[in-house]
Formats: C-alpha cells, sequence, structure tokens
C-alpha cells in the first residue's frame, strides 16, 4: 500500500489555506493599513511645517506670510487657510515650487521638503492631496496645518472627538463639523483634521 494525499485531500487542504489568507487579508485591510500611513504621514509633516514657521517668527519676529512678502498686513492678521505649497507659507519661491521659500531659506526646513506629496500633488482640485495652513486674527491665534484624513479609522476617531473641522480661505478661521453631522455619514472632502488638535 502506498502511503500519500489523494488529489482531493490537497484540494482540500488548498481551499481551507486560501480560505485562512483571504480572512488574514481581511483583517490586516492592506487599503486601511495605507490610508492609516498616509494620515500618520501628512500629520508628521504638518506637525514638521509648524514648528519651522515657528521658528522662523521666533528668528525673524513675524511669519513667513508678512516678512518678505507682505500678503498679509502684520502678525496679528488672519492668514486664510490656502496650501502648504501656495508661495505666501514660506515652503515654495514661486508656484510650480521649482526655487526655495523662506522657510528653506533660512534653513527651518530642508530642500527635500518640497518633494512631499502635498507639494508634488497638492496643486491638484483634489482636497485629499493637500495640505492647509492657516492662522486666524489675533496675536493668541495659533498656526494651524490641516488635511482630509483618508483612513476610516482616523476619519471616526476625529468624528467622535468632535476634532473635525471646515476651513475658512478667507479669515483662517476653523469651524467644527458636530458629530451627529459625520458620524455614519460619506465623508465629505471639505472635512479636515487639524494639527495641533
Amino acid at each position: 500500500m502506498k502511503k500519500g494525499f489523494t488529489l482531493v485531500e490537497l484540494l482540500i487542504v488548498i481551499g481551507l489555506l486560501s480560505v485562512i489568507a483571504l480572512i488574514v487579508i481581511a483583517a490586516i485591510n492592506p487599503l486601511e493599513q495605507a490610508n492609516r500611513a498616509r494620515d500618520t504621514r501628512f500629520k508628521a509633516d504638518g506637525s514638521q511645517l509648524l514648528s519651522s514657521i515657528e521658528r522662523y517668527f521666533a528668528s525673524h519676529s513675524s511669519f513667513p506670510w508678512v516678512d518678505p512678502i507682505g500678503s498679509v498686513a502684520d502678525n496679528d492678521s488672519a492668514f486664510g487657510f490656502i496650501t502648504a505649497s501656495d508661495v505666501n507659507v514660506g515652503l515654495c519661491g514661486n508656484a510650480a515650487c521649482t526655487t526655495d521659500g523662506e522657510l528653506i531659506k533660512s534653513l527651518e526646513l530642508k530642500t527635500e521638503f518640497k518633494n512631499r506629496d502635498f507639494v508634488v500633488k497638492g496643486n491638484a482640485s483634489d482636497n485629499t492631496v493637500k495640505l492647509f495652513i492657516g492662522k486666524a486674527e489675533g496675536a493668541s491665534s495659533s498656526v494651524y496645518s490641516c488635511f482630509v484624513p483618508m483612513s476610516k479609522s482616523n476619519r471616526d476617531s476625529a468624528c467622535s472627538a468632535g476634532k473635525v473641522y471646515t476651513l475658512s480661505a478667507s479669515d483662517g478661521t476653523r469651524s467644527s463639523v458636530s458629530a451627529s453631522t459625520c458620524s455614519g455619514a460619506a465623508w465629505n472632502t471639505s472635512w479636515v483634521i487639524c494639527v495641533p488638535e
């Protein structure tokens, strides 16, 4: 009598392994993991950009959008939310971002920062590839960095914590989106989460 597996037994084992693999892949959800990584990267880049703006302010006594460009009257004036790749933020020196802005010239950021997704793809009409920078009027107003989260878990967490906002391009204010509005609803691409929270 020969020992071994029959073709039917092998097919059953292969089928069971396939089912287990599908369950593991569904539990891991690679698309959600990629979206979480992207959100983490945007949050870290936003924090780094804000730190460079604060360091610039500390050494120059003005924000990059005030000095030397003069797009805003003074440090206390509102700076409406615009994309981080905009010349006035100080990362890019021109609209195509082929030259260095004030933050890079003053060595607050490395030149490689211009290769980030929100700079390379940030000029598109799609808000999900943009990082927004803005400040409300007043000396005590914070500068915020905001982005559209792609991960469902980050969206749900921000929604339940009441940390979802819409942005004003004119006066740099953020308006809260109620948890009842965003909970269970399709995510609106004008809804963002911000750093600092």
